[in-house]
Parts: structure tokens; sequence; C-alpha cells
């Protein structure tokens, strides 16, 4: 944990917080923190800042507040990803989120099976909870935008031709494509697949919404290598 993440229920007063879950145990287990120490701290969707154990009890500390930085800005991108392998899922939320991604799309696709989308990871709890363990990690405060698509045609069809309006669109695919691009300046909308990849059906419907083709190389990549080689690779 890089940054201590805030909540407003932590909040006794404008410049005081009191804590005793998870952090809390992290504090005393990790950093070891006495009365007095300083800590990197965030408020969840603001600023950033010090902190002051002020007080240290057996189940609980009081910290003393002050907020004077932004946050890094994210990145100028919407990621539309086909849903993962739970088990993977948890991990991608985590990365988008340390990478900066502004927004994630969860699609749908011919490859992704039915099953996955009866994951727990997926409630609205679990997202939150994955999203903000890659803030603290990144030093971030401002979570990225979730939205679920189930129905691959209508949202690629109906909504992804806005999304894509002004940006630099691409679809990570295998293949005989070009390669990405580097050092991308403005805005992009990326489409990554599941694991095998777009069926040639979904490759043509992405393109039709204003999404080109690009690759990596030969080598065929886990969803989770992919998502990460693609945006260091375009920012």
């Amino acid at each position: 944990m890089n940054l201590l993440l805030l909540e407003e229920a932590d909040f006794i007063a404008a410049d005081r917080a009191v804590l005793s879950d998870r952090r809390f145990i992290h504090m005393q287990e990790i950093h070891r923190v006495a009365v007095g120490d300083s800590l990197r701290v965030g408020r969840i969707g603001g600023l950033m800042g010090q902190a002051r154990v002020e007080r240290l009890e057996g189940h609980e500390a009081e910290l003393s507040l002050s907020f004077d930085q932004a946050p890094p800005a994210k990145l100028p991108l919407t990621l539309v990803l086909a849903l993962p392998r739970p088990k993977m899922l948890r991990r991608v939320f985590q990365t988008i989120a340390t990478m900066g991604v502004a927004k994630l799309v969860l699609v749908n696709s011919y490859r992704v099976e039915k099953s996955f989308w009866q994951t727990p990871f997926l409630e609205p709890e679990t997202i939150r909870e994955n999203l903000i363990l890659g803030l603290e990690q990144a030093r971030d405060t401002v979570l990225p935008e979730v939205v679920i698509e189930k129905r691959f045609k209508p949202f690629v069809e109906d909504r992804l031709p806005a999304i894509t309006a002004g940006t630099l669109g691409l679809v990570g695919h295998p293949g005989n494509h070009p390669p990405c691009p580097r050092g991308v300046e403005g805005p992009v909308t990326l489409a990554i697949g599941p694991e095998g990849g777009w069926i040639p059906y979904e490759v043509d419907l992405l393109g039709k919404a204003g999404l080109a083709p690009v690759q990596l190389g030969e080598r065929i990549l886990r969803v989770e290598t992919a998502v990460t080689a693609l945006l260091a690779r375009l920012f």
C-alpha cells in the first residue's frame, strides 16, 4: 500500500479520520507506525496529502490530515475488454486502476463462457475493492469508470461509435496486421479480446465502429499480459 485511501465514512472532522479495518492492520503490521509518524494519504475522488498519527490504540488509529496534491492524470483511454476468466478479472481490475485507465467497458464475446458472467467478482462492491487496491499501489485517488455490456452486437453497433468518435480506435488482435503504435498522443479507444482472440465477425463489427486491428508480434499473450503490454506501448 503506497497510499492510504480514505472513505467519507472515515472522517470525524474535515481534517481528522479514524481507521479500524484492514488499513489499520496494514499500518501496524507493514508500516509499524507509532504516534507522531506521517503517512501518505488520499481522499477517494479527491486530493492527496499527509496524515499524522495522533492516537494509536489496540483497535483503531486517529489521524490528522492535510490535502494539497492533485492525483495523477488518467490515461486518455477507453478500454473495451472481453470479459476474462474470473481469476484473471480480479487482477485486471487492479491493473487498469494502477495504470490509470479512465474507463473500462466489459463486453461479451463468442469465446466468453456464459458462466463467467456469474462470477462474484462482477459485484459492484467487489469491483470497487479491487480498483481501490490498484489505486493504493499507484498513488491515485480517482476510481476508473467501469461499464458492463452483456450484449456485444447492440453495444458495438449502437454505443461504441460515439465512444470512438474523435479517438484513435484500435483492436488488439493476432495476425497480419500493422504493429501497435507507440507513444500515442491524444485519446484512444482500445479493444482487447478474450483468450483465443476475437472471431472474424467481431473484428469486422469493431472495424465498422472505427477500430482498426493491430498486433504485438507472433506470440499469443494472456489477457492480463496483453492489457499491460498494449497500454505500455501506447502511452
